[in-house]
């Protein structure tokens, strides 16, 4: 064995290295694994937090100030969907808020609760899919609510949702994120109404298709009893035909009564008027317009008749032809409209 001192000098650096870097590795692993522990440990604890906090729902009923949106919620029947799987992002509207909002709408709580399709279409806007927080948020983003209209996000002063003023941000739940707004958003003027008028003109379309109409005008005022100087009129001037047919036709009808005062004025019988089929042919085809005219399609103005001469549509104080008041409108048939008139139209 060699005693070369040179090679036990090299000898022994070469085997000092080695022990260095071996003791620098041992001590490295551990730190790195101690870190990467609180990591996990640090997200499990978040994790954790936010499965105690409970749902939305919870979160809200345990700050005390959402009282009326719980209650709306209630009352909408949206409960179950906030306490959901999500995940979920509610801008939430305090009791304050809501009642600034009912005060502005003239609405009681009452009233609101009550009016299920108003309260969900404003509830269902508060509402986003997905979890976002204040950090996901631009300036002009435009967001996709539950409601299916869009609410305007602003950050040029503090962070605003269509006006309203988040207050305290990223309140976390076990399936979302709630974000307290200073006042109630309405959705886009005309959704829910539109809505609601289209099931309403809906309901009124089945409503008469439901609804079985009178054959002809004819059959309407022989129904009602009141316009028999007005069919027996019809009749010697050989307009029943025309009165019964496809049309349509609109007929200002005036009762027995106004023919009574009429003849009165004339200073005629009922006979001689009957007798005089040309004057009487005269006088009926001017209460005819051609066309199905309801009372919501008049308008102030003229309206040519079937006589060929125009009556004049008042409707400064009721509705008036010339000077015959509508005491009753829109009698439907499938051949037309009758509207009841007080006094007989007399062409000029």
């Amino acid at each position: 064995m060699s005693n070369n001192p040179q090679k036990l000098t090299k000898l022994g650096a070469i085997c000092l290295a080695f022990a260095l870097g071996a003791a620098a590795c041992a001590s490295d692993e551990p730190e790195a694994a101690v870190e990467t522990t609180a990591a996990e440990a640090s997200t499990d604890e978040s994790t954790e937090a936010m499965e105690d906090a409970g749902t939305i729902v919870d979160v809200a009923s345990e700050a005390g100030s959402f009282t009326t949106l719980l209650a709306a919620a209630e009352a909408a029947g949206l409960v179950d969907t906030l306490n959901g799987d999500g995940p979920l992002t509610v801008f939430a509207p305090t009791d304050d808020a809501f009642a600034a909002a009912l005060d502005s709408l003239g609405l009681t709580a009452e009233e609101l609760l009550a009016d299920t399709d108003t309260l969900t279409s404003i509830l269902t806007y508060h509402v986003i899919a997905g979890e976002v927080k204040s950090t996901d948020l631009s300036d002009g983003m435009m967001a996709a609510t539950v409601n299916g209209a869009e609410i305007t996000v602003d950050l040029s002063d503090g962070v605003k949702i269509d006006g309203a003023n988040v207050v305290t941000a990223d309140i976390e739940a076990s399936n979302g994120v709630i974000h307290v707004i200073d006042a109630v958003l309405l959705p886009p003027a005309g959704d829910a109404m539109e809505d609601e008028a289209m099931e309403e003109e809906a309901m009124e379309d089945e409503a008469m298709e439901d609804t079985e109409l009178p054959a002809t005008v004819v059959d309407i005022a022989a129904e009602a009893g009141s316009f028999t100087t007005l069919l027996a009129a019809a009749e010697a001037a050989g307009l029943v035909d025309a009165l019964t047919a496809e049309g349509p036709i609109t007929v200002f009808a005036p009762t027995d009564d106004a023919f009574a005062a009429a003849l009165d004025s004339l200073g005629l019988t009922a006979e001689e008027l009957l007798a005089d089929t040309d004057t009487l042919t005269s006088i009926l085809t001017y209460h005819v317009v051609p066309g199905r005219v309801l009372s919501t399609d008049l308008a102030d103005g003229n309206v040519t008749t079937l006589n060929g001469a125009d009556i004049t549509v008042d409707l400064s104080d009721g509705v008036m032809i010339n000077e015959a008041t509508v005491t009753a409108a829109d009698l439907e048939a499938e051949n037309g409209v009758v509207h009841v008139i007080d006094s007989v139209l007399l062409p000029g």
